[in-house]
């Protein structure tokens, strides 16, 4: 059983409330530390959840406002610019899971973590969603011998509530790097939008024009699959259900092709959905790598290491859990 507190970092943001909730459903004596600049928000919060203490966090402070006490581990869901939250992780020497810094700002995070490589598990939690495209991609690549081609649309509904701190990480992101990565006969280069615009078809088949977009998806499925063709691209438009009059929702087309394991062409599409929209698929994604980095299903806690979302969740686990929560895999035709 774990006695100390998980820390979540902007746990009174949509998110943070989502991840919070999914614990304390599943985890009722799992002790929640919720930390926010706003402590009259986040003891609402707290009073909701049950077992749960407010935190007003301060990030100049390497302690962020903690002082000595002891916590298990820190979830953040925002971008933190200071590293404040990770040097006080490894300085404790408990799990770090951060959702919001993007691949260009990589090399903050993996600076810090190569000065304490010994301390603790640190996640890189910035895939799409927190693993919605990179789990599914890897259980469906079990079907293929080799991968030759995956090409993602991820479609986020314009009127998706998922809080201001997402909307803003995604205009960071979109100012400090106009190019986005991708990979091309295996090479990696960066698309500088010089090319014609991306387009995919979502769910209902409605042609969506999109935006190349860097996603730690590319890199950690160029990794694990060694799929020289690799593309993530990113719209905000209206997805089907609310074309069908049904409230707004989140879609993630993977389109997957190479050759089967009889040596035959195969060709793939499916679609990554949730009724609801962003928050309830991340949230769910970050509550499964909190209860993985601190062993709460009973599997060995990881070592001390540098890891992707991908690498510590079981894809078949990832999408039972999906349905759980509303979430569903939807075969297409390619």
């Amino acid at each position: 059983m774990v006695q100390n507190p998980v820390l979540l970092v902007g746990g009174s943001g949509v998110i943070g409330v989502q991840t919070a909730q999914f614990l304390r459903a599943r985890y009722p004596n799992l002790p929640l530390l919720i930390g926010a600049r706003n402590l009259d928000k986040a003891k609402e919060v707290a009073q909701q959840l049950g077992n749960a203490e407010a935190l007003c966090i301060d990030l100049s402070a390497e302690d962020l406002g903690v002082g000595e006490r002891a916590i298990s581990a820190v979830a953040v869901f925002f971008m933190d610019e200071r590293m404040t939250t990770l040097r006080y992780a490894l300085s404790r020497r408990v799990p770090y899971v951060s959702i919001s810094s993007g691949i260009q700002e990589m090399s903050l995070e993996v600076a810090s973590y190569l000065h304490a490589r010994d301390a603790a598990p640190v996640v890189l939690g910035t895939e799409w969603l927190v693993g919605a495209t990179t789990l599914p991609v890897l259980h469906l690549a079990k079907t293929f011998k080799r991968i030759t081609d995956i090409t993602v649309g991820a479609l986020v509904d314009e009127q998706d509530i998922s809080g201001p701190t997402t909307h803003a990480d995604l205009d960071r992101l979109a100012k400090i790097h106009p190019a986005a990565l991708a990979r091309r006969d295996g090479v990696f280069y960066w698309r500088l939008g010089d090319g014609p615009a991306p387009k995919f078809c979502a769910i209902d088949g409605a042609e969506i024009d999109a935006a190349p977009f860097s996603a730690y998806d590319v890199a950690g499925l160029a990794a694990a699959t060694n799929a020289p063709n690799i593309h993530f691209n990113l719209a905000t438009a209206v997805t089907s259900s609310r074309r069908r009059g049904e409230p707004a929702s989140t879609e993630i087309i993977i389109e997957l092709r190479g050759i089967d394991h009889q040596g035959q062409p195969r060709q793939t599409r499916h679609a990554v959905f949730h009724p609801e929209g962003q928050r309830k698929v991340t949230g769910s994604g970050v509550a499964m790598l909190i209860e993985r980095i601190l062993g709460l299903e009973g599997e060995p806690v990881p070592e001390p290491g540098l890891y992707f979302p991908h690498q510590l969740i079981d894809t078949q686990r990832y999408l039972d859990r999906l349905g759980e929560v509303g979430g569903e895999l939807l075969e297409l035709q390619p």
